[in-house]
């Protein structure tokens, strides 16, 4: 049953802004065993499932659109990527309940003309980068093309913020580096790119403060509360969220590796008042995706 800020409406309208595929496109090809360590860290299983089942779940929490998100950190993980093809053929599916976003990977050659095909060929809406992953300091000049071909194309971007859980506890990580996940590198291109909108995805830990910061002092910085269950979330974020960052501040999950219905019931436990729960749960998404 949908929490009763959502069961008050006519039909869902919650919009996750952070979802990825529960396919073996992510959580086996570009996942591979980095995810496993993940899974295997959190007493998690990574188990496939069909969209179909996805849709159906995200329906019955009361949520009615998704942002479904690409991946490729092919250069520093070996990994093959989600093709940008895939989460189209994917959002051509189901057009009224997916938004579409992209991906390109910042060390490849070919980003930048990638990044023009997937907004201008593809159709779709943003794109998502996990600096972790894909290995690359946004805020070197080396993507300065890169980020001024998308602000032209006029899309949203996501941005990992904090930590990840990826080969977490593996010798070295897996060579992954969390510092890549600062979310002061996104405020050097927050700066140089002002019509850039900008989604830090996750609270950001261990750098909350700083993500708070940036979202309060750059007007095209915004940030989402996924990858954390609302009980673990720091309080001066839900603190923020329920007032000075309450128009910039979106719901997400993270899925498959955090459901929505866990999420919303722990969400509406925090006693949100409920003009902030519909700014957080779907307004603001709106807005910033421009739905």
């Amino acid at each position: 049953m949908p929490i009763d800020v959502l069961a008050a409406e006519d039909e869902p309208r919650a919009i996750d802004t952070h979802a990825h595929q529960p396919t073996k496109e992510f959580l086996e090809d570009a996942g591979g065993q980095m995810m496993e360590d993940a899974a295997n860290k959190f007493g998690a299983k990574m188990e496939t499932d069909t969209y179909d089942s996805l849709v159906e779940e995200y329906h019955e929490a009361g949520i009615g659109k998704t942002v479904l998100l690409g991946w490729d950190a092919e250069t520093n993980t070996g990994n093959p990527p989600v093709p940008n093809d895939y989460v189209a053929e994917v959002r051509d599916e189901y057009p009224d309940f997916f938004v579409g976003f992209g991906s390109v990977d910042p060390l490849k050659d070919d980003c930048v003309e990638e990044a023009e095909r997937v907004v201008e060929d593809l159709d779709l809406s943003g794109f998502k980068f996990q600096q972790i992953a894909q290995g690359f300091d946004p805020s070197d000049p080396d993507h300065e093309e890169l980020f001024s071909t998308i602000e032209d194309l006029g899309v949203p971007v996501v941005f990992h913020g904090g930590n990840s859980t990826l080969g977490a506890g593996s010798p070295g990580g897996r060579g992954l580096k969390i510092k890549y996940g600062n979310p002061m590198l996104i405020d050097d291109v927050a700066a140089e790119h002002p019509d850039l909108q900008i989604l830090l995805a996750h609270p950001a830990f261990p750098w909350e403060r700083e993500q708070l910061a940036i979202c309060q002092q750059k007007g095209n910085v915004y940030m989402d509360l996924s990858g954390w269950l609302p009980k673990y979330i720091d309080d001066q974020v839900l603190h923020y969220a329920r007032t000075l960052l309450q128009d910039k501040v979106m719901f997400g999950t993270d899925y498959p590796m955090i459901r929505p219905g866990e999420w919303l019931s722990q969400f509406e436990e925090l006693d949100f008042p409920e003009e902030v729960q519909r700014k957080i749960l779907w307004e603001n998404a709106e807005e910033f995706l421009d739905l």
